[in-house]
């Protein structure tokens, strides 16, 4: 892959699982760790701003998922695109860091970002002794709050023949998702990045596996672990916790913004109304260093 803008890829690491999939992460900074998860189609370039702005005090550690970004891309026939694996991955490299890397098991602070918002929340949740602080922006972890309304586009993608071929065909997602979810045009290097790992049919796999994995009701594989979620979130709540939120999300929009508030409401908040899905894009000059002041200010025991 070609050079890319602001990126720390020199401090890229690569966990070989016991499948012999590679996992990509960033792994910067030394201090209290902070465990950063993105979304899709994004990967773990999209937290670069508080990457650097952490690492200076913070143990940055940004995982790219499976079929995502740096990561190995695999077929369907060696990987299950599901949200339980996403979890199970997760637990996969939380024991890897913990036993080859040094992470101590217990303080983390976990930054999460759309669909790594679900997956995230839900490890969360079943192991809240390891979880100290969060940091959410832009996700869910609940089941819609807004129904099975989703946006024409993720409908698309996830319910038609039509859709699954514009994302594998033609990048329509990850490329999509380079215009519409910013407020502020994309610089054309910057859009080139968010793309630039989902090069080909095959590996584009996993930002339509993301979308068809999308669920909506209880006949939905996903379903039962975003209800569990959305019912453990409460043990949770004693934690500090950020809400760093763009208000003109086109999928995260205003309604999941109000139920983290309802379910946190002790939470700090930082919502912009001229800020899109990818808050970090827009408002990374005001919200990196509410991070960091918000994180200064609740120090580990």
């Amino acid at each position: 892959m070609s050079r890319l803008p602001d990126w720390p890829g020199a401090t890229g690491r690569r966990f070989e699982r016991a499948d012999r999939l590679v996992q990509h992460y960033v792994d910067r900074g030394s201090g209290e760790p902070v465990l950063m998860l993105h979304g899709n189609p994004s990967w773990s370039w999209y937290w670069r701003h508080l990457i650097d702005g952490l690492a200076d005090r913070h143990r940055c550690i940004a995982p790219d998922w499976i079929g995502m970004g740096l990561s190995d891309k695999p077929g369907d026939d060696r990987y299950r695109y599901t949200l339980a694996s996403r979890i199970d991955d997760l637990e996969q490299l939380y024991q890897h860091l913990v036993r080859d890397r040094g992470l101590p098991p217990n303080g983390l602070t976990l930054a999460v970002h759309d669909w790594g918002g679900m997956i995230g929340l839900a490890w969360a949740v079943r192991h809240p002794e390891r979880v100290a602080r969060l940091v959410i922006t832009n996700t869910g972890g609940f089941p819609n709050p807004k129904g099975q309304r989703l946006p024409f586009a993720l409908k698309l993608g996830r319910d038609s023949a039509l859709g699954a071929l514009l994302i594998r065909g033609f990048n329509a997602f990850a490329g999509g998702a380079t215009r519409l979810a910013t407020v502020k045009p994309m610089p054309a290097e910057v859009r080139a990045a968010y793309t630039a790992p989902y090069d080909s049919w095959a590996h584009r796999i996993a930002t339509l596996r993301f979308v068809q994995d999308i669920p909506l009701g209880p006949g939905d594989p996903a379903w039962a672990i975003v209800e569990e979620t959305g019912r453990g979130l409460h043990a949770l709540a004693d934690r500090p916790i950020l809400l760093g939120w763009g208000l003109r999300d086109f999928v995260f929009d205003r309604a999941f913004y109000d139920e983290f508030v309802r379910r946190f409401p002790a939470a700090q908040r930082f919502a912009y109304e001229d800020a899109g899905h990818y808050v970090l894009e827009d408002a990374h000059a005001r919200l990196v260093p509410e991070v960091r002041r918000f994180l200064a200010a609740n120090p580990l025991p």
